[in-house]
């Protein structure tokens, strides 16, 4: 479940640099994530509730992305895991079970915000867009999949000044994933060696690299 909230929300995350912050809309502020955004970082801290509100999960590391369909996202705490895509294939590592999933990107992913805002393409053709009105102080975005089958409800996103700083999922069950951003890094620089994966020997390989 955790990797699917993930794929789900990869794409959305982003800063939109000195013009965007001049945007107080969340609309705005999302369309412009396709023509201002290219590479990101950030820390995060991700939390799970349930349908009563009840937290079931906490953690928290740090992310990559560079468009298209380049990312690593590295957690940190309570345990490592790394989820890197290179463009072509996904890489899944825990750490602690010393075990490796390999797929292509693109499977299974073509109907998902990750898919679509982590590289090219268009939100209305996918996805029911409105502004969310303001709350906490950020100002928000929804995003309601035009396909039932997409395995989630709703994505929201809060911007503060056009800027980024929290985004939300809620799937089919009930369980909403919270993340909020900070030390975030628009369009600098990024080692390449972030979207590359290679196995450490002894690990079990699952799929074909």
């Amino acid at each position: 479940m955790k990797h699917l909230l993930l794929l789900v929300l990869l794409g959305v995350l982003g800063a939109f640099g000195a013009a965007a912050a001049q945007s107080s809309g969340g609309r705005e502020s999302l369309e412009r994530f396709f023509d201002e955004v290219e590479r990101y970082t950030a820390q995060f801290n991700q939390v799970v509730v349930d349908e009563t509100g009840e937290t079931i999960q906490e953690s928290s590391g740090r992310l990559w992305i560079e468009r298209p369909d380049k990312f690593r996202w590295n957690y940190e705490t309570p345990y490592k895991q790394q989820i890197v895509s290179d463009g072509a294939r996904l890489w899944v590592y825990d750490e602690d079970l010393r075990q490796v999933t390999v797929r292509p990107l693109k499977e299974g992913l073509l109907e998902t915000p990750a898919a679509l805002l982590a590289g090219r393409g268009r939100l209305a053709q996918r996805f029911d867009i409105r502004d969310a009105g303001a709350a906490d102080g950020l100002a928000w975005v929804e995003l309601t999949p035009k396909k039932k089958d997409a395995g989630f409800e709703r994505v929201r996103l809060g911007f503060e000044q056009g800027r980024l700083r929290k985004f939300e999922l809620q799937d089919a069950l009930g369980q909403t994933t919270r993340y909020a951003l900070r030390a975030g890094v628009e369009n600098q620089p990024i080692a390449p060696s972030h979207f590359t994966f290679t196995p450490p020997p002894g690990v079990d390989v699952v799929g074909t690299p």
